[in-house]
């Protein structure tokens, strides 16, 4: 895929790159304790509102932060969740929180694997047969989930250029089959192991193997397995559904006249299992609680989700990885932190935390013009708030 428009895995892809440029990112992995927290500043609780009161930079309607951890708490809202009735935030408000979908299909996943239903070095082909070209068959479930697959490029998906053309593809819907398909055309791009790119599709294969292995949709492992033992009463997992019910913030993309319109409402088929989640920055604090104090997997296990690919596995770009099993790592000011970013439009979060959890933020705004790299701002003068001692 080569075009820079709006279509959503542009944006996507762009903001990851972006966010990752602009924290810096680490290569090697973490240790259990992250030494660097200790240096942590203190909250200054004027400075966090005055981040995410700026929404012109870049330009949004919405703002949400929640800082969790020993080193201190905080909570703040800025803007409107509906434009139409000016509503405020209000703390419980949904969100769609994309790419951050991820996290919980790479907990689940390996949770099979602790039950001995999936095996890491498993080949796709075997797991999923007919999903995949035959070519494919040196993919395994652990190219999945830390984006060394080197499936190829999508082929056939809308590429739109403008807001407007967004509008007209919002109601495009994918099976699951269609999607795969559109990434199945070329080579793969490079020997499965050896580079490292960020590709959604990835957890869209993945989702599919926790259908195959544990007989329901992904959708139900989630809920059976994460959502209703911790509690995550307002995460969702919408199916088909292309509204957010309950109180929520909507999503808003700036057409060419200047006029805000609402792009809320959104088909997800294309982003089953890599971004089609809501929920809430509450209950994405808890989930980083559970998983990093080990609610959720076993220590060999829950090792892997702060494990990077050897030194010798690069970017594509010839940046060091930075994606691990469902994570990414990033280093602000000398400070490790691992969690993940996630974006559609409407709707850019970031949810990160020390490993040691002294220091976890959740930070959810609405941005209305996704450009590369320009969306990620607010993430990185948050990030750089609460990681810079003066």
């Amino acid at each position: 895929m080569t075009s820079t428009g709006l279509t959503r895995r542009t944006v996507v892809g762009a903001a990851l790159s972006g966010t990752a440029a602009l924290l810096t990112t680490a290569a090697l992995p973490l240790p259990r304790a992250d030494a660097s927290s200790e240096s942590l500043p203190p909250l200054d609780p004027t400075a966090l509102q005055a981040a995410i009161d700026d929404l012109e930079h870049p330009p949004s309607t919405a703002a949400q932060l929640r800082v969790g951890g020993a080193a201190g708490r905080w909570y703040g809202t800025s803007g409107i969740a509906d434009v139409g009735t000016r509503r405020p935030v209000r703390a419980g408000d949904k969100v769609r929180i994309g790419s951050i979908t991820k996290v919980f299909v790479a907990t689940v996943l390996l949770q099979l694997v602790e039950e001995g239903r999936v095996e890491l070095d498993a080949p796709v082909t075997r797991l999923l047969p007919g999903w995949l070209p035959a070519g494919f068959s040196g993919v395994t479930v652990a190219h999945l989930l830390n984006h060394t697959s080197g499936l190829p490029d999508h082929v056939g998906i809308p590429e739109p250029e403008t807001a407007e053309e967004v509008f007209r593809h919002r109601f495009d819907h994918w099976t699951p089959r269609e999607w795969v398909a559109t990434a199945t055309h070329a080579p793969l791009k490079f020997t499965p192991g050896t580079r490292q790119e960020y590709r959604g599709i990835n957890y869209s294969l993945a989702a599919l193997i926790i259908d195959k292995v544990t007989g329901r949709p992904y959708r139900e492992a989630v809920e059976a397995r994460i959502l209703r033992p911790l509690g995550l009463e307002h995460t969702v997992l919408p199916g088909e559904d292309p509204r957010i019910h309950g109180p929520h913030v909507h999503g808003y993309l700036t057409m060419a006249d200047g006029r805000l319109r609402d792009i809320t409402t959104y088909d997800q088929s294309s982003a089953r299992g890599e971004g089609d989640m809501i929920s809430t920055t509450g209950d994405i604090d808890r989930l980083l609680v559970a998983l990093f104090s080990g609610e959720l997997l076993p220590p060999d296990l829950l090792r892997l989700m702060f494990t990077l690919p050897p030194a010798d596995v690069r970017m594509l770009d010839g940046s060091p990885a930075r994606y691990s099993s469902g994570l990414q790592q990033a280093t602000v000011n000398g400070t490790t932190l691992w969690g993940k970013t996630g974006e559609t439009y409407g709707y850019k979060n970031a949810a990160f935390s020390t490993r040691d959890q002294r220091r976890r933020f959740v930070l959810a705004h609405q941005p209305t013009t996704p450009r590369n790299g320009e969306e990620t701002q607010m993430v990185a003068r948050v990030a750089d708030l609460l990681t810079r001692n003066s």
